[in-house]
């Protein structure tokens, strides 16, 4: 890779959780990290500094930098706030959303399902992830949040965590035509019907975790593996 800047290893690394292409437990090594940014490690260790104040690494004595594993009351907090933030926002969509005719939002909205569909029916499981993901970062961008498009893709990454650790049995396909039902429900005007579709969503999500916590390899290849750029739809390229 490139050489990146603190702000950039950070990002990466978000966007890579919530690929689930880094796992909760694994090591994030300096020099490792070093190597595969052409970076500095001082500048690695402010990026990691940067991603702990955010509460996705911690330093554990003498053996350096982790991806934090979430407990189950740390899972039920993120979800909660899942609820809150979304749920809320979704109520107070209004038909001028950020400045946007509620058509446009809708169409962004459709033509990122459609993403996640043929994502589904491929064989990039990275892709895929993101996207799903991503889903709630682009509805609050749509519907004009900047600060809370923020917001949720920190949420999201941590509950991507959990559903990584816990090995959740969520499907795809699922998520994907729940997301439809939520874009459907704002397009008929439904803000009410849209923010109780959000909270079946996060519900069912959650639901889904188990309690088997999963393995990780924590060699140099395996990290610039994990921190490949997830490849993104032209329509959500990085701006």
């Amino acid at each position: 890779m490139s050489s990146a800047n603190q702000t950039q290893i950070a990002k990466q690394v978000v966007e890579s959780i919530l690929a689930q292409k880094l796992a909760p437990g694994e090591r994030l090594g300096e020099q490792e990290l070093a190597d595969v940014y052409g970076v500095s490690r001082t500048l690695v260790r402010e990026a990691l500094m940067q991603l702990q104040a955010r509460g996705f690494v911690e330093v554990r004595t003498r053996k350096g930098w982790y991806v934090v594993e979430p407990s189950i009351e740390q899972a039920r907090d993120a979800f909660a706030a899942r609820r809150a933030v979304e749920a809320g926002m979704l109520r107070e969509a209004e038909l001028d959303a950020g400045g946007q005719p509620l058509q446009s939002v809708i169409r962004k909205l459709r033509q990122h399902v459609k993403e996640e569909q043929q994502a589904i029916a491929g064989a990039d499981s990275a892709t895929r992830s993101f996207l799903l993901a991503d889903f709630h970062v682009c509805l609050a961008e749509c519907l004009g949040h900047t600060l809370l498009a923020d917001m949720l893709r920190d949420l999201t990454a941590r509950t991507m965590l959990v559903a990584t650790l816990y090995q959740s049995t969520h499907d795809a396909k699922q998520s994907c035509a729940q997301h439809a039902q939520i874009v459907a429900a704002l397009e008929k005007g439904d803000s009410e019907g849209a923010a109780n579709l959000m909270l079946a969503h996060i519900g069912n999500v959650e639901n889904a975790l188990g309690e088997a916590a999963g393995t990780t390899a924590d060699a140099r290849e395996r990290l610039r593996a994990s921190l490949t750029p997830v490849v993104r739809p032209a329509s959500r390229a990085v701006k």
